[in-house]
Formats: structure tokens, C-alpha cells, sequence
């Protein structure tokens, strides 16, 4: 679910923190991406008449589309996707976990009542609001990354997390999400509709963590209590204070231990043992992958493996999967130059030297002085 609330609240105080891009200017760029949400988006999206898409045994085929299709325009784009599940929930999401599984009754109830009196706009939004993302699902895709050659991994606990863990240590420039509580892991930069469908015609949101930070004028730990203080899936809020309140608070008391202590009981009842402690801990301190071991590789596509899985099994057209594949192989022996950025942050003083030409006669014997008495040699 997220952070309730943030996406306004940083886009009204901090708006410099967000930017929006097209696909294309993440050339050469590695991301990691939340599987479930994104799988979860293509079981709503990738529908038919309104009804998910399945093949003629009745199984759900509409995150294989989603993950297939989405994939290679990612990769088209020279995108290096990698997919990071979800582990076992914390022991703290049990209550939220509990609240999902009464709302998914109230819509089935819903959606029984609109079908009875052929509301069939209701009736789809109601349906939408049953979607839940099995281990099936998750197999499924994990199978069709594998014989893609896109490399996914398995997070011991939130994927988000992990996904903040690998941007935080360099091995992806950011963590593709629709939940904004990856910025409350930590991640310096998060990714909004990359998986969203192309004919929405939606920008890239960028969020970078430390804009937020500055704009908000708080400290890591400040933005969690933040969060906190917004409503996470981790614990419940304090009735009566909304996003503006809430940032009010924090900038004026710096901590919720703080805040509780100031705050009038009898107007924000704070709820009794309220686990604050326990969700600051699951996000500054959360369960990750060990992002040192980490090694990431993108492969060739197995074409005959993808149509045996697609077309033999989940009953895909075989012409369509051949040329999504072709696309991929295409797309793959395209993406191997880097980005231009990068390079210069590498090769950057030479590249400013070499630009200036060659140095006159008699310069290059002055040189070393200037260099051994104004710079540090090369190494240091």
C-alpha cells in the first residue's frame, strides 16, 4: 500500500525533488523492480472486455503479457531490468495483512450486488479490488525471466527494501515502484510508472531522496517518523493529523517521541501500544539481500525454451513470441555501449586534457613541476 499521502505531500513542499522523463533517457541505466507490484499491475491492466486474460484451461495469463511485452520495451529502451520478489512479510505487516483480507470480503460482497442489478462499470472496479498475486503467479514470471535471460532475485523479506538496498549501493541507479515507502528505506532514487502501459502515455516519475530531504528540511530518521506519522502498512496513525499537520509536527519537534509527548491527548489520541519503535527499526533497519554478493547478468533469450513455456503451455501465439524474442536479441546486441555520463565520470580529467590538443614545444617539461607541487599524484 505506501505511504499514504506522500507523493502529494513531497509534489506540494518538495517539488524539485520530482522529475519526469521519458523511457528513453534511462539509456544504459540498471533498475531494480518490485515484482509484485508490478505483476499486480499487469493482472488489472492487461485485461480483456474487462476480464483478465487466460487461456482455454481458465488460467491467468494476463501478468505473462504483461511481464513479456513491458520487459522488452525496457530492454528496447536500453534498460537493464532486474525483478526483485517479495520474501516473507514482517511479523509488524500482520495487522495490515488482516485489514487486506477483510477489505477483499467487503468487495466481493460489492461486487456480488453490482452483478445482481448488471452495474458492470461496479462491477469491474469491485473485481479489480479481488486481484491478489499468488505464488503461481510469481513462478510463472520468475520461469519466463529466466528463459528471457533477465535476471530476478529473491528478497528475504519486502522486495522494496532490497530494491533500496541494491540503488543505495550502486549496483542499480533506482528502484522502480509505485509504492513510495522505497523512499523510506532509503532509496536515493525512486521510479514511478515504468511498468505502467504504454498507451497511458505516462511520464517517468524520478524522486530523489536527498531533494526530498532538503526540501522537507529533515533528516533520514525525521522522514521515517514522517511516514510513520502518514500511515504505513506497519502500523496504524494518530486520528486527526492529515500530511500538513504531520510535516508541522516533525519540523517542530524533530522525533514522534517527541511529538507524542507535546501532543493533547484528549484532541490526537495516540492508539494504545502503538508500535512506532518497532516500524522505525523495519525501515532504517529492514530485512535485505547482502547487496555485496550481488552479481547481476542479462542473457540471451532461449527462443525454443520461451515458445515451448509461452506457446506449448500457456497456449501464446508463436509468431508473437518469435518476434518479441527477435526484438530482445535485437535490442540486447544494441545496449552494449554505455552511457556517456558514466564514462566521463570515469575518464573525465583525460578527456579534458586530451580536448585542449597537444602542448607547445617546451610546455611539457614545465609540466611536472606545476603537477608535483599543485597536485596529488595519480592514485591518491
Amino acid at each position: 500500500m505506501g505511504i499514504h499521502g506522500l507523493a502529494k505531500l513531497i509534489a506540494d513542499v518538495a517539488p524539485s525533488a520530482i522529475r519526469e522523463n521519458d523511457i528513453k533517457s534511462y539509456f544504459g541505466r540498471k533498475v531494480a523492480i518490485d515484482a509484485s507490484m508490478s505483476i499486480y499491475q499487469f493482472l488489472i491492466a492487461v485485461r480483456h472486455g474487462g476480464d483478465m486474460l487466460q487461456n482455454e484451461e481458465g488460467e491467468a495469463t494476463s501478468h505473462l503479457v504483461g511481464m513479456f511485452y513491458r520487459t522488452i520495451r525496457m530492454v528496447e529502451n536500453g534498460i537493464k531490468p532486474v525483478y526483485v520478489f517479495d520474501g516473507k512479510p514482517p511479523q509488524l505487516k500482520s495487522g495490515e495483512l488482516a485489514k487486506r483480507g477483510e477489505r477483499r470480503a467487503e468487495a466481493e460482497r460489492q461486487l456480488q450486488q453490482a452483478l445482481d442489478a448488471g452495474a458492470q462499470e461496479e462491477a469491474d472496479k469491485f473485481s479489480k479490488r479481488l486481484v491478489k498475486v499468488t505464488k503461481e503467479h510469481n513462478d510463472e514470471c520468475k520461469q519466463l525471466l529466466r528463459l528471457m535471460g533477465i535476471p530476478y532475485l529473491e528478497a528475504p523479506g519486502e522486495a522494496e527494501a532490497s530494491c533500496a538496498a541494491l540503488a543505495k549501493a550502486g549496483k542499480v541507479y533506482a528502484a522502480a515502484t509505485e509504492d513510495m515507502d522505497c523512499l523510506t528505506f532509503g532509496s536515493p532514487v525512486l521510479m514511478r510508472h515504468l511498468t505502467a502501459s504504454e498507451a497511458k502515455k505516462l511520464p517517468i516519475q524520478e524522486f530523489h531522496l536527498s531533494r526530498v530531504l532538503q526540501g522537507l528540511g529533515l533528516t533520514q530518521e525525521q522522514f521515517v517518523d514522517l511516514c510513520i506519522l502518514l500511515g504505513s502498512d506497519y502500523c496504524e496513525s494518530i486520528r486527526g493529523i492529515g500530511p500538513k499537520r504531520a510535516i508541522d509536527l516533525i519540523q517542530q519537534h524533530k522525533s514522534i517521541e517527541e511529538i507524542i509527548r507535546k501532543l493533547d491527548p484528549s484532541k490526537y489520541p495516540v492508539p494504545e501500544n502503538w508500535l512506532h519503535k518497532e516500524a522505525q527499526h523495519l525501515f532504517l533497519e529492514p530485512d535485505v539481500l547482502d547487496v555485496n554478493t550481488v552479481e547481476l547478468k542479462w542473457g540471451e533469450p532461449d527462443e525454443e525454451g520461451l515458445v515451448q513455456f509461452m506457446c506449448g503451455e500457456k497456449q501464446f501465439n508463436e509468431d508473437r513470441v518469435r518476434n518479441g524474442v527477435r526484438r530482445l536479441s535485437k535490442s540486447r546486441q544494441g545496449s552494449t555501449q554505455g552511457r556517456l555520463d558514466d564514462f566521463f565520470k570515469v575518464t573525465g580529467c583525460l578527456t579534458s586534457a586530451k580536448r585542449k590538443g597537444p602542448e607547445p614545444k617546451g610546455a611539457a617539461k614545465k609540466k611536472p613541476k606545476a603537477a608535483a607541487a599543485g597536485r596529488p599524484k595519480r592514485g591518491k
